[in-house]
C-alpha cells in the first residue's frame, strides 16, 4: 500500500478530474480551530487546498504540503482564485521521507499542524507520524483526523487496506502518550465522534477519529 503515497498515484489521480475534492473544508478542523487564535498552520497532505485555504480565511498563515505536483498547482491556484495566496504557501513534502516538514523561518515550529485522512501503512505509522509531530511549536497542537475502523465493520466503508484505518489509541501510543498524558504532550481531544456522510447510497453514519494534542511549553 505505500505505492498509494507516492508522487505518481496522486498525479494520476489528480490528472484525471477537474476536482476530486468538494473543495469545502473538514468538518472536524472546522470545529477543532474554532478555539484556537490563528498563527502559523502546516497542512500536511492539503490535496486540492480545501483546508488550507479555509485555515488562511479564518487568518492563519498556512503552509500546504502534498506529495503531488498537481495537487500543489490547484492549491496554488485556488489560494489565488480566493484572495489568499499571500497566507498559503505551498511545498512538496513525501511523508515516507526520513525528514520532517520544514519548520518556520525562525521559528522553532508551527502552532498548528494538521493532517486528515491519511492512510498510511502500520508499518511506517509510528515513524510518519513522530515526523509529523515534530514539526509542532512548544505551546503549538498536532490536529490529526481519520477514518474510525469501526466504519469497515458497521460497513459504512469498504477496508483501505490493512492498518490504514486507526483508531485515536494507536496515534496516542506512537507518540508515547498511551496513558493519556506524557512529559511532552497534553491531550486535549482524543474521541471517535459519529457524523452523517452523504454516500453513493444515501446518508450514512461513519465515525471519525479525532486527535488534538497540545505540546508543551
Amino acid at each position: 500500500m505505500r505505492e498509494a503515497l507516492t508522487r505518481e498515484f496522486w498525479d494520476e489521480r489528480y490528472s484525471g478530474s477537474e476536482r476530486v475534492w468538494s473543495g469545502r473544508p473538514n468538518q472536524r478542523l472546522v470545529e477543532q480551530t474554532a478555539d484556537l487564535t490563528p498563527g502559523s498552520a502546516c497542512d500536511i497532505g492539503c490535496g486540492e487546498g480545501a483546508d488550507a485555504i479555509w485555515l488562511a480565511e479564518q487568518g492563519w498563515d498556512v503552509t500546504a504540503l502534498d506529495v503531488s505536483l498537481v495537487a500543489l498547482d490547484r492549491t496554488a491556484r485556488h489560494a489565488i482564485e480566493r484572495g489568499v495566496d499571500d497566507r498559503v504557501k505551498v511545498g512538496e513534502y513525501d511523508v515516507l521521507g526520513s525528514h520532517p516538514p520544514r519548520k518556520p523561518r525562525r521559528s522553532k515550529g508551527f502552532d498548528l499542524v494538521s493532517a486528515h485522512f491519511m492512510h498510511v501503512p502500520r508499518e511506517d505509522f509510528d515513524d510518519v507520524y513522530r515526523r509529523i509531530a515534530a514539526a509542532v511549536a512548544p505551546g503549538g497542537r498536532l490536529l490529526v483526523v481519520a477514518h474510525h475502523p469501526d466504519d469497515v465493520e458497521s460497513g459504512a466503508r469498504q477496508s483501505h487496506g490493512p492498518g490504514l484505518m486507526f483508531p485515536p489509541e494507536q496515534l496516542l501510543a506512537a507518540l508515547g502518550v498511551a496513558g493519556g498524558s506524557s512529559d511532552e504532550w497534553e491531550v486535549e481531544v482524543a474521541d471517535d465522534p459519529v457524523r452523517e456522510q452523504q454516500m453513493e447510497d444515501g446518508p450514512m453514519q461513519v465515525r471519525d477519529t479525532v486527535v488534538r494534542l497540545r505540546r508543551r511549553s
